[in-house]
C-alpha cells in the first residue's frame, strides 16, 4: 500500500501532507477494520506508545488508549503534572527523552509550533491529538463517519456554524481535499485563519471541490448535507471570550437550522456540547445526529492510522 509507505514511521502533524486520494484510503481502512476488527493484526506488539496531554481530554485519550490496546501495544499517559514540563523542561528536552523509552508519542498541546518542536527533537513518530491550530485525528473520523452515512464525498454540502478553530481548521482541509463544497460561517472576527483559508482554497481549486468563508449562518445552512459545529469557547481560551457569546446566538444548530437545509441532512459535534449554546439537546439527540457514530469513529480512524504509522 503506497499509503502505508509514506505514513510508516513518520510524524502525523496535520492533514496537510496528505493528498485526498490518500485520505481516502486511510478512511477505507478504518472502516474496514471497525466491520473485521483487530485479531491477528498487531503491529504495536511489543510497543509503547506515550500519551502526553497538556490539556484536558474524554473521547482523545481513551480512544487512543484503546487504539494502542486493540493492536497489541502498551499506552503510558502522561499530562504536564507527570512530567519535569510542570517545572520548566523544554518541550524539546521531553521529547527527546521520551524518544529513549517509547515507540511513539501521542500529543495534545498549545501552540502548533510547540508540537512540531517537540517532534522535531524526537527520533520516534509523534501524532497530533490537539493543539491550537488543527485536530487532524478529529477531522478523520468526521470523514469517516460522513462516508458511512453518505456514501461518497464529491459533492458533498458541508456547513461548519460557530467558532473558526481548530476543528474547523482541519475540517476545512479534510472536507477541501476530498471535493467537498464547504462552507465555514462565524461571527466577525472569529473566522478561521488566513494562511489556512488559502490553503484549503487550493485544494479545492485541485479536487473539484469549493470553499466558501463568511458570517450568514442562515446562507450558509442553506440546502447543506452536513451541518457542523463544536463548542464557542475553546479549552485555553480566556474567561473573557464569554462575553463575546452573544455575537454567536444566530448560530446555534437548533431545527430552525435544520429546517433551512436538505431532508437528510446529517449533524455533527465533535464534543464536548454546550448544550443549549451552540447545539440544542432535541438536535444533538434527535433523527438527524450523526454525534454519537462520529465519537465512536474516533477510536476506529485511530486504530489505522496507528496501523500505517507502526505497520
Amino acid at each position: 500500500m503506497v499509503l502505508k509507505n509514506k505514513l510508516r514511521g513518520e510524524d502525523f502533524l496535520t492533514l496537510a501532507p496528505l493528498t485526498g486520494e490518500e485520505m481516502e484510503s486511510l478512511l477505507e481502512e478504518a472502516v474496514r477494520l471497525k466491520s473485521e476488527g483487530t485479531k491477528g493484526y498487531k503491529p504495536l506488539a511489543g510497543k509503547v506508545v506515550g500519551l502526553i496531554f497538556e490539556k484536558p481530554s474524554t473521547r482523545t485519550r481513551v480512544s487512543f488508549e484503546v487504539a494502542v490496546h486493540r493492536l497489541g501495544g502498551s499506552a503510558l499517559a502522561l499530562t504536564d503534572r507527570d512530567l519535569q514540563l510542570g517545572r520548566g523542561e523544554t518541550i524539546e528536552d521531553t521529547g527527546r527523552v521520551l524518544a529513549m523509552y517509547l515507540d511513539g508519542l501521542v500529543v495534545r498541546t498549545f501552540g502548533q509550533d510547540r508540537l512540531e518542536s517537540l517532534a522535531q527533537a524526537s527520533s520516534v513518530p509523534v501524532i497530533n491529538a490537539l493543539t491550537d491550530e488543527s485536530h487532524p485525528c478529529q477531522a478523520l473520523a468526521d470523514m469517516m463517519t460522513m462516508l458511512e452515512y453518505k456514501g461518497a464525498f464529491r459533492g458533498l454540502r458541508l456547513a461548519y456554524l460557530g467558532d473558526g478553530n481548530n476543528v474547523a481548521h482541519s475540517l476545512m482541509r479534510a472536507g477541501t481535499k476530498l471535493g467537498m463544497d464547504v462552507v465555514v460561517a462565524t461571527p466577525e472576527g472569529h473566522g478561521p485563519l488566513e494562511t489556512i483559508t488559502s490553503e484549503c482554497k487550493g485544494y479545492a481549486d485541485a479536487s473539484g471541490g469549493s470553499l466558501l468563508v463568511g458570517n450568514d449562518p442562515a446562507q450558509a445552512s442553506s440546502g447543506v448535507d452536513v451541518i457542523y459545529t463544536d463548542v464557542w469557547v475553546s479549552m485555553g481560551q480566556p474567561d473573557e471570550k464569554r462575553d463575546a457569546l452573544g455575537h454567536f446566538a444566530s448560530f446555534q444548530v437548533n431545527e430552525e437550522m435544520l429546517d433551512r437545509a436538505s431532508d437528510d441532512v446529517m449533524v455533527m459535534h465533535c464534543l464536548p456540547a454546550h448544550r443549549g449554546e451552540e447545539i440544542t439537546g432535541d438536535v444533538l439527540d434527535g433523527s438527524h445526529s450523526a454525534v454519537w457514530d462520529q465519537a465512536e469513529n474516533r477510536l476506529h480512524a485511530q486504530v489505522a492510522l496507528l496501523g500505517l504509522i507502526f505497520g
